[in-house]
């Protein structure tokens, strides 16, 4: 099976094509073409994702992100002609996107139909107006290919990346069952069980501010650029290499709640008043970031331990943006190592932490049994708020 998939939930537009031999979840993957696009150059000026400008590099880009996944991909096309009813379909699709409909139709008119089987595409959780860009346009390829879609949640391709190993042999490892999944980005912290591959439930999420926004503002405050998790990783390294003494004793929240949630409105507060009215050295930014990223690491470790506990799983997939904190992966491999050493601790490759679309490919296979057909396709709605469980 061919899976074309298609990734705009934030600010990277990407395109992927996978060829899976076998069934979910033993199968191998090939991955023919990947091609992606990040705002994060567009964005940094503003300190943050802005939804709206975030929805017109899409528009801007996704169809050269298609044109260099599929001349990677090499496949071989079968030309075809648009008649004015189809050309009319498209145009209805993507009437929230008017100017891709001539583009598509010109493309297709160069390219042709490739030998895709499946397309999947996010469709949630996210920024809304991005979200709609990818659901629309894979509508469009869908109608115009005549090919299925599926729609998956951008969050299970984060699980499902976790374990995919692409250096070694494209496969998703054989992990036991059950599990526990921390899933830490700019838009989500939570755990959650899984006690197969597709059932979700769960059992922890933050109450306020997600980690990775929690990076992103505290960096703010610190006069550090966007995205603020590796400028404050950055610098909490430099502290930690120079033996920087405590800037100043941050609170650790929730830490010992008694259940499983998080909460980051506090510490990045504490932040604030620590840094207030103060001329602040570079030393003191280091150390700062330093203090401030081991609270992080010592939250989410003491709550993932809790949750390996609480449930008796043999296994901690660690996804999501935050997941490249390489202090943050140092700390919980050599904690698990020492307090549950029968628990196997996967974190996603530093290709894979991101925002990508071979996780939705590996997520569109997960859920290919519930492919629509193109026509059937307009119940997919972009939902910015979509849940895994």
């Amino acid at each position: 099976m061919r899976i074309l998939s298609i990734e705009t939930s934030c600010d990277e537009t990407a395109i992927s094509i996978l060829e899976a031999k076998g069934e979910f979840p033993h199968a191998t993957y090939d991955i023919l073409g990947n091609a992606l696009w990040s705002q994060i150059d567009i964005h940094r000026e503003f300190g943050g994702v802005f939804p709206m400008l975030a929805k017109r590099e899409h528009v801007a880009t996704i169809i050269p992100m298609l044109e260099k996944a599929l001349i990677e991909a090499d496949l071989e096309t079968t030309p075809s002609e648009v008649d004015e009813h189809l050309a009319a379909e498209l145009q209805t699709i993507l009437n929230r996107e008017p100017e891709l409909a001539d583009k598509l139709l010109s493309f297709q008119a160069k390219h042709g139909v490739p030998q895709i089987d499946l397309i999947a595409v996010t469709s949630g959780p996210g920024l809304e107006p991005a979200l709609w860009v990818g659901v629309n346009f894979a509508r469009a390829l869908a109608l115009l290919w005549n090919t299925p879609i599926v729609p998956v949640n951008h969050m299970e391709g984060h699980v499902l990346s976790s374990v995919f190993d692409i250096e070694r042999d494209d496969m998703l490892s054989d992990i036991s069952f059950p599990t526990i999944s921390l899933l830490i980005s700019g838009g989500h912290t939570e755990l959650i069980l899984m006690k197969d591959w597709g059932h979700y439930e769960k059992i922890g999420q933050t109450r306020d501010d997600a980690v990775g926004e929690a990076y992103d503002k505290v960096a703010r405050m610190l006069g550090l650029q966007y995205p603020g998790g590796p400028e404050i990783a950055k610098r909490a390294e430099q502290a930690r290499k120079e033996k920087l003494p405590e800037f100043i004793k941050l609170p650790t929240p929730m830490l010992n709640s008694g259940d499983l949630d998080f909460s980051f409105s506090g510490l990045k507060t504490a932040v604030r008043y620590a840094v207030a009215d103060k001329e602040l050295s570079e030393t003191d930014i280091c150390a700062i970031a330093r203090d401030f990223e081991d609270v992080v690491t010592t939250v989410l470790l003491k709550k993932s331990l809790a949750a390996i506990e609480t449930y008796a799983a043999q296994t901690l997939i660690v996804g999501g943006g935050v997941s490249a904190n390489q202090h943050l992966k140092r700390m919980f491999e050599s904690s698990f190592l020492e307090k549950a050493p029968d628990v196997t601790v996967y974190f996603p490759q530093p290709k894979l932490s991101t925002d990508n679309s071979i996780m939705i490919a590996l997520a569109g296979h997960a859920r290919a049994e519930n492919a629509l057909a193109p026509r059937g396709a307009d119940v997919i709605r972009a939902d910015g708020n979509k849940s895994l469980a």
